[in-house]
């Protein structure tokens, strides 16, 4: 069998690289394509798990729209099908060149594999364009591999077959504890010293993300001005990476950049955020990785969204959802930081860290 892995993404190439790996070790066929519609961010990681892409199609253009994306995409992987002639091609997730290689691999008669499969708000404005990417792909796929029995539901309460149902954990945990390893052996990471140098250790560290078009204009306005209210606690300090958009680097930087302990730093590597999330007390963020990601920590995530995808973090106590209401993410951050509530004894819902041998294994037992 040739397996033919697609993303173009940090957060997709997070979550394949756990299944790369267990390809390689078995010694199976298969060959990886990059759309790099991320292309500095993608590299980063892809650099760190030392994978080198067979097929990169470097497709990032300056504001691109979604429609040009999308024709690039399908316009570029043909040519990669007929060089390669996968039987499987597997997509992670949700992003707009994921559905868009899932179409071309059905018009091709290629059958597809839906890493991260069954999310749902089942809102298609939210997230934006996630939510609609995902559902297109679960209409066109021939195996969903869902991280949750959640996702397992939804996929079977929309008719999609048993059969073709894995639910295996999310590879975001395979890969999260494959990078603590690395960390742990005191390898020698510049940019980690770096952001240690900054850190006050005896605040409490509040990490923030945001990337989302829907809290474009005024809704990272609003999570601003959010933070330099909580930013006046003598106990906390705040460290943002900045996502490289202009619409949310410039907004950012314009209000938030005189505030003495809101650190605004460049976008940081894989291993830097895992050392991030590490260290920190709790985390502001909008990134679905996050929210998987955070309860291995037992971090608390103030999620700046209206609608989450990944529902079993809220029910477990780790994720809260706020949108993007001022006064309700500073009451929320508050109550945590005042009030906390160990979650030590709580499992991350999303997994034991072996999602990706069982999507392997299934693989090979379709041979």
């Amino acid at each position: 069998m040739k397996i033919l892995l697609c993303f173009g993404t940090r957060p997709e190439a997070i979550k394949m690289v756990p299944i790369i790996k267990e390809l390689q070790f078995r010694g199976l066929d298969y060959k990886v394509c990059v759309t790099a519609q991320h292309r500095e961010m993608l590299d980063q990681v892809l650099d760190f798990f030392q994978i080198v892409p067979d097929f990169d199609l470097d497709l990032m253009t300056p504001k691109q729209s979604l429609n040009t994306l999308s024709a690039a995409v399908l316009n570029a992987i043909d040519p990669i099908f007929d060089n390669y002639l996968p039987d499987v091609v597997l997509v992670q997730g949700d992003t707009t060149s994921a559905s868009i290689i899932a179409l071309a691999a059905f018009h091709r008669s290629i059958s597809v594999a839906h890493v991260e499969a069954g999310l749902r708000t089942y809102n298609k404005r939210s997230p934006f364009p996630e939510e609609g990417n995902r559902q297109i792909i679960s209409k066109i796929a021939d195996y969903h591999f869902t991280p949750t029995q959640n996702a397992t539901e939804n996929l079977k309460q929309e008719g999609v077959n048993d059969k073709s149902i894995i639910c295996t954990g999310n590879t975001v945990v395979d890969a999260l504890f494959w990078t603590q390893e690395l960390l742990g052996r005191d390898l020698n990471f510049n940019e980690i010293k770096e952001l240690r140098s900054h850190l006050d250790q005896t605040k409490k560290l509040i990490l923030i993300t945001g990337h989302r078009r829907e809290s474009f204009g005024d809704g990272i306005l609003n999570i601003c001005k959010a933070l330099l209210e909580i930013s006046k606690r003598e106990d906390v300090e705040i460290i943002y990476p900045l996502h490289l958009n202009p619409q949310i680097k410039e907004p950012v930087m314009n209000l938030l950049g005189g505030s003495s302990n809101i650190h605004l730093v460049p976008p940081v590597s894989y291993p830097a955020m895992i050392w991030l999330m590490e260290q920190c007390y709790m985390i502001i963020s909008d990134s679905g990785g996050i929210q998987e990601e955070a309860p291995s920590f037992k971090k608390k995530v103030v999620v700046t969204r209206e609608y989450t995808e990944r529902i079993e973090a809220v029910e477990a106590g780790f994720c809260y959802l706020t949108g993007t209401n001022k006064n309700k993410i500073i009451d929320k951050v508050m109550s945590i930081l005042d009030d906390p509530v160990v979650l030590s004894s709580i499992p991350n819902p999303y997994g034991d860290g072996k999602a990706a041998t069982r999507i392997v294994e299934f693989l090979i037992n379709l041979e």
